[in-house]
C-alpha cells in the first residue's frame, strides 16, 4: 500500500509530501499528485529521519549493561540502536539472532574482547583479544557489525595500558573503531595519537580528570590534531560520562560533538540520569545548540559514521524510517548530568510516533 504523508514538517526547509511504498521512500516532493493512503499530522509535529542512537547496550544478557532493544529503541522514538561493544566474538551469534526478532533496527560495534561485557575488566587479559576471532565475526556479519569497540580506561585494561588499542588497530580493517575514554591509564594523549579518520571518541564531554581538555578548559593539542585527521566526537551520555560544565566549556572552545548518543541501558533508563534519547537531545538544546544541529547529530551524522546510506536520511530509495516529535513549551523542566549538575529549560523534545520500514507505530 502506498502511503502519502501530506505536508511533513522538517526542522529545516518548507513542508514536503513524503510518499512511502514497500518500506522505502518513493518520493519527497512539494505536492504529490498520485493516489494512495493519505495521512497528515498537526502543524506543530516535526518529522525527521528515524533517530539513530550510536552508543547503547542493547544485548540483554550482561547486567548491569543490558537492555531489551525495543525498550530503548522504537518505544523511545529511536528507530535504530547501535550496541557499543556489549558483545565480543563469543556472543555475537546469539546477539545477531536476537536482533532479527525486534522491531527496532539493530547494529553492533564488536567488543575487541571475545568475552564482551560478561566482565567489567574485559581488556585486562590480552588473551581475550583474538585477531582470528574478530576477523571471523566481521566476515560472518558484515552488515550487522558496523565497527569495533575498545573501552580504554584503567578499570577495563588493568596493567595493559595502551596495548589493547594497538591490537584493535591492527585488526580494524576498514570499519570505524569506537573508543571509550575514562580514567587513566592509558593517558588520553596516547589514545588520541592512535586514532585515524572515521574513528570515534565516545564520552567526549565526560567530567573525569583524563578528559579531552586541559585544566584551563582549552582542548588538548592531541585532540586538535585528531580532529584534523577526521576523528569524530560522540556524546555518549551514560551514567558517569556527561558533564554540563565540560560540554559548555567545550562548545565555547568550538569543540563540537558530531553525534549525540545515550549510552543507555536498563538501569540508567529507569533511574537516570539518561532516561531516553529525547532527554539527551533536550540537554544538548540547553547547551545552546539549535534544533537542526541536534537532529542532524542523531540522524545523518551517525549514519555516515557507520557507513549506512539507507538510514538517517529522507531520500528516494532509503528505508522509510521516521521519528515524529514535538518541541513542547510552557513549563519548567529540570535536566541532570552525570555529576548531579542541573540545567533548566522551558521546553523539551517529546517523541510521538515512529515509522520503521514504512510501518507506523504510535508511542
Amino acid at each position: 500500500m502506498k502511503q502519502i504523508i501530506r505536508k511533513a514538517r522538517f526542522v529545516t526547509g518548507k513542508p514536503k509530501d513524503i510518499v512511502i511504498e514497500n518500506g522505502k521512500f518513493m518520493a519527497i516532493v512539494d505536492e504529490y499528485a498520485g493516489e494512495g493512503e493519505e495521512v497528515s499530522f498537526e502543524e506543530d509535529v516535526y518529522m525527521s529521519s528515524g533517530w539513530i542512537d550510536l552508543h547503547t547496550h542493547a544485548f540483554p544478557g550482561f547486567p548491569p549493561y543490558c537492555a531489551e532493544p525495543d525498550e530503548i529503541g522504537y518505544k523511545t522514538g529511536v528507530t535504530t540502536v547501535v550496541d557499543a561493544g556489549t558483545c565480543g566474538s563469543d556472543q555475537i551469534d546469539s546477539f545477531y539472532r536476537l536482533a532479527t526478532k525486534n522491531l527496532t533496527r539493530i547494529f553492533a560495534f564488536l567488543n575487541i574482547s571475545s568475552v564482551g561485557l560478561s566482565r567489567m575488566d574485559e581488556l585486562s587479559d590480552l588473551s581475550f583479544i583474538s585477531a582470528p576471532a574478530i576477523e571471523h565475526a566481521l566476515e560472518s556479519y558484515p552488515s550487522f557489525i558496523v565497527g569495533l569497540k575498545a573501552r580504554m580506561s584503567a578499570s577495563v585494561v588493568g596493567t595493559n595500558d595502551i596495548q589493547p588499542l594497538l591490537l584493535a588497530k591492527a585488526v580494524q580493517q576498514q570499519k570505524p573503531l569506537m573508543v571509550h575514554i575514562g580514567s587513566a591509564p592509558p593517558n588520553i594523549d596516547s589514545i588520541l595519537n592512535e586514532l585515524k579518520q572515521g574513528d570515534i571518541i565516545t564520552h567526549c564531554y565526560n567530567g573525569k580528570a583524563n578528559n579531552l581538555f586541559r585544566e584551563d578548559g582549552k582542548p588538548l593539542l592531541s585532540l586538535q590534531e585528531a580532529r584534523e585527521r577526521g576523528v569524530a566526537l560522540d556524546v555518549g551520555h551514560g551514567t558517569e560520562s556527561f558533564s554540563f560544565e565540560v560540554a559548555e566549556q567545550a562548545l565555547k572552545e568550538h569543540v563540537h560533538f558530531d553525534t549525540i548518543s545515550t549510552d543507555i541501558y536498563e538501569r540508567n533508563q529507569r533511574h537516570g540520569p539518561v532516561y531516553d534519547m529525547a532527554s539527551t537531545l533536550t540537554k544538548c538544546l540547553a547547551l545552546g545548540c539549535s534544533l537542526e544541529t541536534v537532529i542532524q547529530a542523531v540522524t545523518e551524522a551517525p549514519a555516515r559514521l557507520i557507513g549506512r546510506t539507507d538510514i538517517g536520511t529522507i531520500k528516494v530509495g532509503a528505508n522509510a524510517d521516521l521519528t515524529l516529535f514535538k518541541l513542547e513549551h510552557g513549563r519548567s523542566y529540570s535536566w541532570i548530568d552525570s555529576h548531579g549538575a542541573v540545567r533548566q529549560t522551558t521546553y523539551r523534545i517529546k517523541p510521538l510516533a515512529v515509522y520503521i520500514g514504512g510501518t507506523y507505530i504510535e508511542l
